[in-house]
């Protein structure tokens, strides 16, 4: 499974993560990428109907493998892009972050992802042992 998630960074540095309804970890917005969808579109998608914002795709920063799971995750660095924050149905909030409350929230397998993509030295290419994709 394929999996592309957003790192949309506004000027102020804060990010956008999302508080999930289903587990209530805070991630990434992002999601699985269906079978003939262009991930620089999937997760341009994704961050619109997850937070609201626009995020419009600048670059590949990392792709992590999650050995556990059996997923593929891209992680694209993104600008916003307009829209105003609001949740959705798989979501109890939406908040911009900055990296270092990302660091405090958010479990490893997602803080790395999103502070891998804050440090232009990508693309990083990781292989992660945990539970969540």
């Amino acid at each position: 499974m394929s999996v592309a998630d957003a790192v949309v960074r506004e000027d102020g540095g804060r990010l956008p993560v999302i508080h999930r309804a289903d587990n209530g970890t805070w991630e990434l917005s992002g999601g699985v990428l269906e079978l003939t969808e262009v991930p620089e579109e999937g997760v341009a998608c994704e961050v619109w109907e997850e937070t609201g914002t626009g995020g419009e795709v600048e670059e590949l920063t990392g792709v992590y493998k999650n050995t556990i799971c059996g997923t593929v995750a891209l992680v694209f660095r993104c600008k916003p892009s307009g829209g105003e924050k609001r949740t959705f149905t798989g979501s109890t909030a939406v908040e911009w972050l900055t990296p270092e409350e990302v660091a405090a929230r958010m479990t490893g397998v997602y803080a790395v992802r999103l502070l891998d993509a804050l440090d232009d030295k990508g693309p990083h290419v990781r292989h992660l042992l945990e539970k969540s994709a």
